[in-house]
C-alpha cells in the first residue's frame, strides 16, 4: 500500500480490451485526479514501461489498474514480475485489479497478494474509484 503522502500523478491502465481501455481511461479522467493516464494493451508492455521509468518522478508514483484475464501474460504473472521491483517504487504505487469474472479462485489470489489494494468489477465506476483513491491517499 502506498504512503498516504504520495498522491498519484500518473495512472496506468493495463487491459487487452481496447474497449475497456477506452471506457476506463475516460472514467478515470472524470475524477480529475491524474496528470496523465497511460494505457497499455499488454502486461508485458506495461512492465517494460515501468522498468524504463522506475526513477522518473513524472511517472512515479502511480496507480495501476490491472486486468486479471489477458492473453500471453495475465494480471497474476504481471504481479509476480512487479514483486521484483524495488521496494521504494512499490511503496509509492498501488495496484487495483479489474475483472469481470466472479471466479472465487481469482478473488482469493487477489486478496492474498500484498501488492494489490483491491479488486474492482468491470466496468469501472467513477464513484467507486474516487472513494478508493480517497481512502488510499487521504484526499
Amino acid at each position: 500500500m502506498p504512503s498516504n503522502t504520495h498522491i498519484p500523478n500518473s495512472l496506468i491502465i493495463v487491459d487487452d480490451s481496447s474497449v475497456d481501455l477506452k471506457i476506463n481511461s475516460r472514467i478515470a479522467s472524470l475524477t480529475k485526479l491524474f496528470k496523465q493516464i497511460l494505457c497499455f494493451n499488454s502486461a508485458e508492455a506495461a512492465l517494460d514501461f515501468l522498468v524504463e521509468n522506475l526513477n522518473n518522478p513524472e511517472v512515479c508514483p502511480v496507480l495501476i489498474l490491472l486486468d486479471i484475464q489477458m492473453p500471453e501474460m495475465d494480471g497474476f504473472e504481471f504481479l509476480k514480475r512487479y514483486e521484483r521491483f524495488p521496494r521504494s517504487f512499490k511503496e509509492k504505487s498501488a495496484v487495483i485489479m479489474l475483472s469481470s469474472t466472479d471466479d472465487l479462485g481469482d478473488m482469493t489470489r487477489v486478496e492474498s497478494d500484498k501488492n494489490v489494494v483491491r479488486l474492482l468489477k468491470k466496468p469501472l465506476q467513477i464513484g467507486e474509484l474516487k472513494e478508493l483513491l480517497t481512502r488510499i491517499y487521504d484526499l
